[in-house]
């Protein structure tokens, strides 16, 4: 069940009158799932120097591949992707329509 809200986040680039490029994000909210991180799928990341967190299930179309999203206040990286290929019903089966963010922590000022 898409019961929670997650904020996808991609910039656009433009220059100011001395030509500094300026970085503007522009933020679009959808509903998403949100599904813990496996301990096999932990431990398999960390020698990538990974720390994968969360993971977030949204519909595909919504998707833009943006490489950032908040969640509570907190925000994540992107660090892969999975689009599904079922048509299972099952609520713990992807979908289709459907595609994984799998996502770790951003943390600082980052």
């Amino acid at each position: 069940m898409y019961n929670h809200e997650l904020t996808l986040i991609s910039y656009t680039t433009t220059k100011d009158e001395i030509g500094n490029p300026i970085k503007t994000p522009i933020r679009e909210t959808v509903l998403c799932k949100v599904r813990s991180i496996g301990s096999t799928e932990y431990y398999n990341a960390q020698v990538s120097n990974l720390k994968p967190e969360l993971k977030f299930i949204v519909h595909a179309f919504e998707y833009q591949n943006q490489r950032e999203v908040e969640f509570e206040g907190n925000k994540y990286q992107v660090i892969r992707t999975y689009k599904g290929d079922t048509v299972d019903r099952s609520d713990n089966a992807l979908k289709d329509e459907e595609i994984e963010l799998t996502c770790e922590r951003v943390l600082g000022n980052g």
